[in-house]
C-alpha cells in the first residue's frame, strides 16, 4: 500500500484540528462528534496540547496524519513531528493571516527542505480577505528565505468546520476532495520495496507511556521492515544498547491496531523498550549509522515545586507527600521532553519549563489527577556565552489591539524593554510586533486583559537567548495578607475593596497568611477579612447601609503564576487555587525582613 505521511501546523485557532476531524470524518475514519482533540484540557480551552497520529484511506493510499500544538510553549512537539513526516499542510485564517506561530512552524518547516501545502481557512468569514492572506503567506515564505521549488506552493481554500475545500475562490464544492488530491499529487510517497530492503531503522519522535506496557515509543521506520524481536538502540554520540520489541501498533483513524510487522515510511507505536528517548535509533545492527538527532529547545523559565504545608493542606487532594509527588513528576518525564525536573535539592523540586502555559497545563493536569502542592513563582532562566556575557531568554510578540487602546500597549511593553520591529495599522485595528526579554511578559498578560478591556489579542514565541538588558520597569503590587484564621465577612470585605482588588469573595475560608487581594500602593498590608460589624441597640442611617461588594477577581492557575510574589506561594489543589505567604505569620514575616536588611 503506499503511504504518505503529513503534519497539520498553524498557529492557535486557526482550524487545523477542525480541519483534521473533517478528513476523518469524510474518509470514514471516525464517527460524526468524534475529535483529534480528546484530552478535557484541550477540549476546555480549545487548543491542541498534545500531537497526535492518527491515519485516513484515500485512493489505495495511507495518510498518516500527525496534528501539532499551535501555541509556542509546546513548539518542541512541532519541531519533532516535523523530522518524521514529508510534507506539511499550513493552515492560515482567512481574516488574520500569518502568526508567530505560523511563522515559527513554517520556519521549521523550510529548514528541513519540505515543501508545504497552504490551506486558506475560514473563507466565509464576513471579514475574510483570502488575497491579501496569500499574498501575506507569499511574503512570509519570502522573508524565512524559501527555495524556488518552496515558493510554488500550492493553495487550498477551505471552510473547515462545514469539510469544504476548493482549488479556486469561486469553485463549487461540498467535501474535502480537492485537498485529498493536493495532497495525493505532491506529497512525496513514503514507501517503497527499495526501502523495504535495507536493514531496520527507526526513529521516535514522541513517547507514550502505558500502565501495562511502560514506556512506548512513536516513530516514523525510515528504512526496513520491523517484526517483534531483538534490536539495537544507538544514540547521537554513537552508544549502543540492546533491546527487544515486544509489541507493534499502527494507527487506523484515532485508534491503534496490533500488527505482526509494519513496512518502511509507515508511523508506528513500539512497545518493549523502557528506555527508549526521542530522537534515538532503533536499528538491526549495531554498526548501522544513526540517524541525525533530534534537538529539543531549551527551558525558558524554572519554579519549585513543594509539598503543601499550609494549614489547608490535605483537605482536598490524594496525594500529598514528597514521595507521591516525585513520582508524579518522574512519570512527566517519561512523555514531557520540553520539561527538565532537578531532584537533588530534598525538600523541593526544581522544575524547567517552556512557558507559563507550558507550567499550567502540568499543574492543571495534576490537580485534576487529585494531587495537591505548592509552586514559588516562575524566574527566568539566565546563562552565559563563551565570553562570559550573561544571557536571557526573548520573545517575539504580536499584538492585535482596537486603533484607540494602540498608544498604551505600546507604552506599557516599551517600559518592559520591548523594541518594537512593526506596526500595522488597519481600518479598525493595529498590529504590534515587539521582540522583548520573557522577563518584561511575565505577568503582563492580565494587565493585558484588563487594559484592553478583553478587545486585544497578544500572542508570543521565544526566539532564543540574547544579552541581558538590565532592570524591568513594572507596576509593583503589595498583597493584602489575612492576618487571622476563620470565614472572611462581607462587611470586612466591603471596607477592604477601597485599598485594592479582592481575590475572595463573602464565606471564603482563609488562613493567616493567606493573600485575599493586592493593593495598588505596593506595600504588603495585614488585614482580617474575619471582622464583624459591631453591633449596638441604637439604630441610624449610617449603620444600616446597604453593603455592595465588587465581584472578586478570582486566581487561576495563570494569573496565579504571573501574580504570584518572590515571598509567596501558589498553592495548587483538586478543588482550590490560592496564594499565600511563605512565612505565614505576620511577625515571623517582619522577623525575616529585619534579618534580611541586616
Amino acid at each position: 500500500m503506499k503511504i504518505r505521511n503529513i503534519a497539520i501546523i498553524a498557529h492557535v485557532d486557526h482550524g487545523k484540528t477542525a480541519l483534521t476531524d473533517a478528513l476523518m470524518r469524510q474518509t470514514g475514519a471516525v464517527e460524526e462528534g468524534v475529535s483529534m482533540d480528546s484530552n478535557a484540557l484541550e477540549l476546555e480551552r480549545g487548543i491542541t496540547i498534545y500531537s497526535k497520529n492518527a491515519s485516513i484511506f484515500y485512493k489505495d493510499t495511507k495518510i498518516n496524519i500527525v496534528d501539532t500544538p499551535g501555541h509556542a510553549d509546546f513548539g518542541s512537539e512541532v519541531e519533532r513531528v516535523l523530522r518524521s513526516i514529508d510534507s506539511v499542510v499550513l493552515v492560515v485564517d482567512a481574516q488574520e493571516g500569518p502568526m508567530p506561530q505560523t511563522k515559527f512552524v513554517l520556519k521549521k518547516s523550510l529548514e528541513l527542505g519540505l515543501k508545504p501545502i497552504v490551506v486558506i481557512n475560514k473563507i466565509d468569514k464576513p471579514a475574510a480577505r483570502p488575497d491579501w492572506v496569500h499574498e501575506k503567506v507569499l511574503e512570509l515564505f519570502m522573508d524565512l528565505r524559501a527555495s524556488d521549488s518552496q515558493l510554488n506552493f500550492s493553495t487550498v481554500y477551505a471552510i473547515a468546520k462545514e469539510g469544504v475545500a476548493k482549488n479556486k475562490l469561486t469553485d463549487d464544492s461540498k467535501n474535502l476532495s480537492p485537498l485529498l488530491e493536493t495532497i495525493l499529487k505532491e506529497v512525496p510517497e513514503a514507501s517503497s520495496q527499495e526501502l523495504n530492503q535495507k536493514p531496520l531503522r527507526i526513529q521516535p519522535f514522541n513517547l507514550a507511556y502505558d500502565n501495562f506496557m511502560g514506556r512506548l515509543a512513536i516513530g516514523r521506520i525510515y528504512e526496513g521492515v520491523v517484526k517483534a524481536g531483538n534490536v539495537f538502540v544507538k544514540n547521537a554520540t554513537g552508544e549502543v544498547r540492546a533491546g527487544k520489541i515486544n509489541k507493534i501498533f499502527t494507527f487506523e483513524g484515532l485508534k491503534r491496531k496490533e500488527v505482526v510487522e509494519a513496512s518502511a515510511g509507515d508511523i508506528i507505536m513500539i512497545a518493549g523498550l523502557s528506555d527508549i528517548f526521542i530522537g534515538e535509533t532503533v536499528c538491526a545492527d549495531p554498526n548501522q549509522n544513526a540517524l541525525p538527532a533530534i534537538n529539543i529547545d531549551e527551558p525558558t523559565i524554572s519554579l519549585n515545586f513543594l509539598v503543601n504545608n499550609s494549614p489547608f493542606a490535605g483537605c482536598e487532594g490524594k496525594f500529598v507527600t514528597s514521595r507521591q509527588l516525585r513520582e508524579r513528576l518522574e512519570r512527566e518525564l517519561e512523555v514531557n521532553v520540553g520539561l527538565k525536573i532537578d531532584f537533588s535539592a530534598g525538600d523541593y523540586f526544581k522544575v524547567y519549563g517552556r512557558g507559563e502555559l507550558h507550567i499550567a497545563i502540568l499543574l492543571e493536569n495534576m490537580r485534576r489527577e487529585g494531587y495537591e502542592l505548592q509552586v514559588s513563582k516562575p524566574q527566568v532562566i539566565f546563562k552565559e556565552d563563551s565570553s562570559g556575557k550573561t544571557l536571557e531568554p526573548f520573545e517575539e510578540v504580536v499584538v492585535d489591539v482596537p486603533n484607540t487602546m494602540s498608544g498604551s500597549v505600546i507604552e506599557r511593553l516599551s517600559k518592559r524593554k520591548g523594541a518594537m520591529a512593526s506596526i500595522e495599522p488597519d481600518q479598525n485595528h493595529t498590529r504590534l510586533v515587539f521582540e522583548i526579554p520573557t522577563r518584561g511578559l511575565l505577568g503582563y498578560r492580565g494587565e493585558f486583559v484588563i487594559e484592553t478591556k478583553g478587545e486585544g489579542i497578544i500572542y508570543s514565541r521565544v526566539i532564543g537567548f540574547r544579552p541581558f538588558v538590565g532592570d524591568i520597569d513594572r507596576q509593583v503590587f503589595g498583597s493584602m495578607v489575612s492576618m487571622a484564621d476563620g470565614k472572611a465577612l462581607g462587611y470586612s470585605l466591603w471596607n477592604l475593596q477601597e485599598r485594592g482588588t479582592l481575590y475572595i469573595g463573602a464565606g471564603t475560608k482563609v488562613f493567616e497568611g493567606m493573600v485575599i487581594g493586592n493593593t495598588a500602593k505596593g506595600n504588603d498590608m495585614a488585614v482580617n477579612p474575619t471582622k464583624g460589624k459591631n453591633l449596638t441597640n441604637v439604630r441610624s442611617k449610617s449603620s444600616d447601609e446597604a453593603i455592595t461588594l465588587t465581584p472578586p477577581f478570582e486566581i487561576t492557575l495563570e494569573r496565579g503564576l504571573e501574580i504570584v510574589g518572590d515571598d509567596e506561594y501558589l498553592e495548587v489543589a483538586p478543588k482550590s487555587v490560592r496564594l499565600r505567604k511563605q512565612v505565614l505569620s505576620e511577625l515571623n514575616r517582619v522577623r525575616v525582613k529585619r534579618q534580611g536588611k541586616a
